[in-house]
């Protein structure tokens, strides 16, 4: 058997790229992610990874078992093993048992509301019903008419409002504005009315075809604070001062509240504060998709109620075999044809130049979308569509190394020994003209993986519901407020592209020509 042996130059380029520190690591990080994502079946899944039932061991993550096999009802499906192993046979037999991956969810589970753990944290908020009233006024300061709230302002028709309090000077030069038609940016000023305060309010001013007879006014109190308050394990966790001002038959009913509360819907307690009526609310966390993250759920849930940790893991790893795929299809198109070009040149180069730039003008978004809705978006049609048109750019720079090869003396000894031309490409002039395509392999994956992200975001990559970074860059769009959808994919995405990027550097350092450079006087 022969020995693999490494070339002395590339040895000494391994070790030129191991001093490298930040390339090296980060190639080991990238290797390590990927690698782990390949085992993501063993990681994250709803699936056990061994089920133990009557004396019979299962493997349910490497084959299909119906779901009779556990239950006996006859049915043929995929059981929910969830479900199955809720029920008796598995609750009350210690010998039945399942035993599931360390994140038991998958990358199509959709979670239902219930199923979610929230913190079970009430929060107590108060709402007043505040005395307004809706004035209007004439030139006199006399009522003509009013609306009031539930709750009156103790003003009445045909009142004069000098009567009632003390009407500040800024007030009266506001209204006196408005019955003269002119323009006024508004008045604000509290005032103490029946010894309670109010804000009394004049809205802006514009000029009107005709002057007005009477001027709206708005009074409203002002009430005390009462700010939300939080309860959480049988206690206050959030609580204020306004609770102390609060009777004691009051509190009383809070804590009664937020007791009950805590396993079903209790209705608002009324209640009254220095003669204001007041309503107590209680309300608990609902689970709406995008949920944030919790217990169980570190990275929180997207709009579909699916695990954003397993949707990046799935994702990472169909975004890394994606890349890896396009990289090597493109790099072999682009090897073949810039190869036949160099080493043929002459009219097979013009010709073969001027059909790739025909070929490169072609718009490959609009494509993809034709071929998308023909076909069908699947992940093995973007990765023909896209690798037929990524190998352009590899194939310039091995029609470059081709055209210098063709005419050194190796080549030549090789054609007058009459190897045939396929042979003499691939195996004596491809060797020497390797390091184009190892020193943008990197650089080349980073973008592949960059494109599909960009792809699934516009939807025009992967099929609906497939794990994909993209996709949940694409809902943080919709969900403004779901900062978890953007910040974690971006995050993967960033450290990813930039471990690509270092690797990237330090390859190219350790095939840059120039280290055996020497200049001797």
């Amino acid at each position: 058997m022969k020995r693999f042996k490494i070339h002395p130059i590339t040895r000494q380029r391994l070790q030129r790229f191991r001093k490298v520190r930040y390339a090296y690591w980060a190639f080991v990080g990238l290797l390590g992610v990927y690698g782990l994502s390949l085992f993501s079946e063993l990681l994250c899944n709803d699936r056990p990874l061994l089920v133990h039932y009557e004396g019979k061991s299962y493997f349910p993550i490497l084959k299909y078992h119906p779901e009779d096999t556990f239950t006996g009802n006859g049915r043929m499906t995929r059981p929910d093993y969830k479900q199955v192993n809720k029920l008796a046979a598995f609750t009350e037999n210690r010998a039945n048992f399942m035993v599931f991956p360390l994140i038991p969810y998958g990358p199509g589970e959709t979670l239902k509301p219930q199923d979610v753990e929230t913190s079970k944290a009430v929060t107590v908020s108060f709402g007043a019903q505040p005395s307004t009233a809706v004035l209007y006024v004439r030139p006199d300061l006399r009522v003509e008419k009013l609306r009031d709230s539930q709750q009156p302002t103790g003003v009445r028709a045909e009142d004069a409002l000098s009567d009632r309090f003390a009407v500040p000077s800024g007030f009266r030069a506001a209204l006196q504005k408005r019955f003269d038609n002119r323009e006024d940016a508004g008045f604000e000023q509290q005032i103490a009315l029946n010894e309670k305060p109010f804000t009394l309010k004049l809205a802006a001013n514009s000029v009107r075809s005709k002057p007005r007879k009477t001027v709206r006014v708005y009074l409203n109190e002002v009430l005390p604070p009462l700010e939300p308050m939080v309860w959480k394990d049988a206690k206050w966790k959030k609580i204020n001062s306004s609770w102390n001002a609060l009777p004691l038959a009051v509190r009383e009913g809070i804590e009664a509240g937020v007791r009950s509360s805590e396993e079903a819907t209790v209705e608002d307690l009324p209640f009254e504060l220095g003669g204001t009526p007041y309503r107590a609310r209680f309300s608990t966390e609902q689970v709406i998709f995008p949920f944030r993250p919790c217990r169980g759920h570190y990275l929180g849930l997207d709009s579909s109620g699916r695990d954003v940790l397993v949707l990046l893991l799935y994702g990472m790893r169909i975004a890394f075999s994606f890349g890896i795929l396009l990289v090597l299809s493109a790099t072999a198109l682009g090897t073949l044809f810039g190869a036949i070009q160099g080493y043929y040149a002459g009219k097979v180069d013009i010709v073969g130049q001027r059909l790739i730039e025909i070929w490169q003008a072609l718009p490959f978004l609009y494509i993809l979308i034709l071929m998308g809705s023909v076909f069908g978006t699947s992940f093995l049609l973007l990765l023909i569509l896209y690798g037929i048109f990524n190998w352009i750019g590899i194939s310039y720079y091995m029609r470059a190394e081709f055209l210098k090869l063709r005419k050194m003396p190796f080549v030549e000894a090789a054609r007058c020994m009459g190897v045939r031309p396929f042979k003499i490409m691939m195996k004596h002039m491809l060797p020497n003209a390797l390091v184009p395509l190892i020193t943008f392999f990197p650089f080349s994956l980073v973008g592949a993986i960059g494109t599909l992200a960009a792809l699934d975001y516009l939807g025009f990559g992967l099929p609906a519901g497939t794990p994909s970074w993209g996709e949940l860059l694409s809902q943080a769009q919709e969900f403004r407020y779901a900062w978890w959808l953007i910040t974690y994919p971006s995050l993967a995405l960033f450290v990813v592209m930039l471990l690509g990027v270092f690797v990237g550097e330090g390859v190219r350092t350790a095939f840059d020509p120039r280290q055996y450079s020497r200049i001797e006087g």
